[in-house]
């Protein structure tokens, strides 16, 4: 008898483990807004359904919390007494917080209680890093940029960011004269374990792939619009080692809705386009909502946010709010990034 005990119980957990998940019909969705004087955020780190982080374009970095009647003084970096980094990534070990400048210099800033240390400088005519991401052991991270030769700028760590150090072009794929990446969100890049994809733009819209931290790639076409500066791959996530998606566009024509959305089922060697010619048009970043098995989606510009609840095959719009970076919490609650303000994004 206790053997069959055992038998059902365990043929209940694989039945139970096997059920395809039911999407939402999400009644409404909700964004608390904060504003923000005259600070662009498209980088946000978050703590809890309740606070996040921010790094933005006047060299402050900051946080909201709503547990809070009033938040606290930003950080103000300064660099040199005449340099106001305009931060465009942030990430964290879980034990500091790391933001990263674009332009020239290149300003890499760990930042843990209170106090702001630099850890990276790159100094080149052409140096505009990206986005940037740690692993999951918290130790290796990893930062991306536009090419200074005829390769991607990658530079990372593997002691939890104490130390940085740029990858050779000798062990990077070639980029095509044109080809670079977006600071539009800090989501050009996804890391799952020792896994991480970058994805491009410009003259070629391409995912590059690594699976041993950096060490070395490879590199896949999308059919992504393509083959000029605002065109191509703004944000990439992955809901498990081979369910991916991209989304982007021209940003110089925001309305457009062309070859602006792929989905990829092998990990990233190759992706199909999606609601192609359909909702969602131009988007800065795109994310999908936790423990939904990769079935909803979100994604946000400077034209909206909109919804999928079947992995990006159809969308719908629901709201007209205009943000550049969302990061859920959980499955209910996410914080979005603007301009001049910060969001906290509820779904009922």
């Amino acid at each position: 008898m206790k053997r069959i005990i055992i038998f059902i119980f365990t043929l209940l957990f694989f039945i139970s483990c096997d059920t395809e998940y039911q999407p939402r019909n999400i009644k409404s969705v909700s964004i608390q807004e904060f504003k923000l004087d005259s600070i662009s955020i498209r980088a946000i780190q978050i703590v809890n359904k309740n606070k996040v982080i921010y790094a933005g374009s006047n060299g402050n970095i900051g946080y909201v919390d709503t547990d809070e009647k009033s938040n606290a003084n930003p950080i103000s970096i300064q660099y040199q007494d005449s340099i106001l980094p305009n931060f465009r990534s942030i990430a964290s070990n879980g034990q500091a917080v790391f933001a990263l400048s674009i332009g020239n210099p290149a300003l890499l800033y760990k930042v843990s209680g209170g106090k702001s240390t630099l850890v990276y400088k790159e100094e080149h005519g052409k140096v505009f890093y990206d986005s940037m991401k740690f692993f999951d052991d918290n130790l290796h991270g990893i930062a991306v940029g536009d090419p200074t030769e005829d390769c991607p700028s990658i530079i990372i760590t593997d002691d939890g960011g104490e130390t940085w150090n740029k990858i050779s072009c000798d062990n990077t794929p070639k980029f095509k004269n044109g080809e670079a990446f977006f600071a539009a969100s800090n989501t050009n890049i996804k890391t799952i374990g020792s896994t991480v994809w970058i994805a491009s733009g410009g003259e070629k819209a391409r995912v590059l792939k690594s699976d041993d931290y950096g060490k070395t790639w490879q590199i896949y076409d999308t059919p992504i619009i393509q083959g000029n500066g605002p065109q191509g791959i703004y944000s990439i996530d992955f809901f498990d080692e081979n369910t991916g998606i991209v989304i982007g566009g021209d940003y110089s024509k925001p309305l457009e809705n062309k070859a602006n959305k792929a989905v990829t089922n092998d990990g990233g060697k190759t992706w199909n386009l999606v609601a192609d010619g359909l909702e969602p048009n131009y988007k800065s970043c795109i994310q999908y909502v936790p423990k939904t098995q990769g079935k909803e989606v979100f994604a946000v510009g400077k034209t909206g946010v909109s919804f999928s609840n079947d992995g990006g095959q159809t969308w719908q719009k629901v709201s007209e709010d205009s943000y550049y970076i969302i990061q859920f919490v959980d499955k209910k609650t996410a914080w979005l990034g603007g301009n001049n303000k910060i969001g906290k994004l509820v779904l009922q």
